[in-house]
């Protein structure tokens, strides 16, 4: 018995191994199309490796195969040749730095003030009564920030995680865990999209778009060079058809893509909360996060504005709580200690505390 678990163990370890490799296969394929991207606009289109082969053997020599082959030049004045490099250097480097922090910045799950107690959750468990349940959770969640609802009007938990959700969180079930903020889980950059994140994979759609475009716009017009003979450069023709080809359709589709994230931040909405919209108190509001285009933009890229175009950390909070539309959503009927909340090291100023503790308690009876 004790071997044949064994090995079903070692089974299950074996394809869950399998899994995350293979989860890593369109990274991979990222990365490939990016660095073939650099080597034909800059040593075929730009630099004209056949030209630099050629030259390898000067003095006397020749390549293998025979004489040495005549190559024309794609990119012949020289300033053009320097602004093209030049311009395509800089998107480069913004587009492999925001895809690399994209992939490589772990999505953050919430704190342990949000984690149930080993005693609460023995006293959770062995409950069998679910109005119980409910009443051990609300006791739970009367000193945390939470606002959002599930659908019946209960408080969000993960029994996976054990933990009460904070507002806007959600459990990603390939990355096994809670996420803040998540947006959704991403198969091209192998990572879960969420707080931690998000502004990055914003500048990543950003300047992979820009990447695209400029690589069409400047290509063009030696494609259709090569088309009309002008040039005949034959392996260089084929690196810039495929050029051509390659980011025009990585363009279409990106531009719908990033189109839609720029529909979403404008609303202070998240891919989930765009699909099914919050829960709160009063029952669900689409725009329950939506505080106005600028501090829309604010809560996603900070009030830095010299930081928005970087993928440099400048996210409003935590992660744990955001500012809501409406004052009366903004105000958590489970909490009736805002001392206890100040306490907790949280920045919001008490607004009429009177009236916040009558509508609690009005809100429990």
């Amino acid at each position: 018995m004790r071997g044949a678990e064994g090995g079903g163990m070692a089974l299950w370890r074996g394809l869950r191994c399998c899994r995350r490799a293979f989860a890593w296969l369109p990274v991979l394929l990222i990365a490939l199309l990016l660095l073939w991207s650099y080597y034909g606009y800059v040593c075929e289109l730009c630099l004209d490796a056949e030209m630099l082969w050629d030259s390898a053997y000067s003095g006397g020599s020749r390549p293998p195969g025979g004489q040495q082959k005549a190559a024309a030049m794609t990119v012949s004045n020289p300033v053009e040749k320097v602004a093209y490099l030049v311009v395509f250097h800089i998107l480069f480097v913004l587009f492999v730095w925001t895809y690399w922090k994209s992939v490589f910045t772990l999505p953050i799950q919430p704190g342990k003030k949000f984690h149930m107690s080993y005693a609460d959750q023995e006293r959770y468990e062995n409950e069998e009564r679910p109005e119980v349940q409910r009443q051990i959770l609300a006791e739970i969640a009367r000193k945390l920030p939470v606002y959002t609802r599930t659908g019946s009007g209960g408080i969000r938990f993960c029994d996976r995680c054990q933990l009460i959700k904070p507002d806007r969180c959600h459990h990603c079930s390939v990355c096994a865990m809670c996420v803040l903020k998540m947006d959704h889980h991403c198969p091209w950059v192998n990572n879960c999209i969420g707080f931690s994140n998000y502004k990055f994979f914003l500048l990543f759609l950003a300047y992979s778009l820009l990447y695209c475009l400029y690589i069409a716009a400047t290509v063009f017009k030696y494609f259709i060079k090569y088309w009309t003979g002008e040039l005949t450069n034959g392996r260089s023709k084929f690196h810039i058809l495929f050029l051509l080809f390659v980011a025009i359709m990585f363009f279409v589709s990106l531009m719908f893509l990033f189109g839609y994230h720029c529909w979403l931040v404008s609303r202070n909405r998240s891919t989930l909360e765009a699909f099914s919209a919050p829960v709160f108190q009063n029952g669900p509001d689409k725009n329950g996060f939506n505080l106005g285009f600028v501090k829309n933009l604010q809560q996603v890229f900070g009030e830095e504005k010299k930081l928005w175009l970087l993928p440099i950390a400048s996210s409003q909070g935590d992660g744990h709580f955001f500012p809501m539309r409406a004052l009366s959503e903004a105000r958590n009927p489970l909490l009736t200690n805002e001392e206890q909340w100040e306490e907790d090291g949280l920045d919001e100023e008490p607004q009429g505390s009177g009236e916040a503790s009558s509508l609690a308690i009005e809100r429990e009876t």
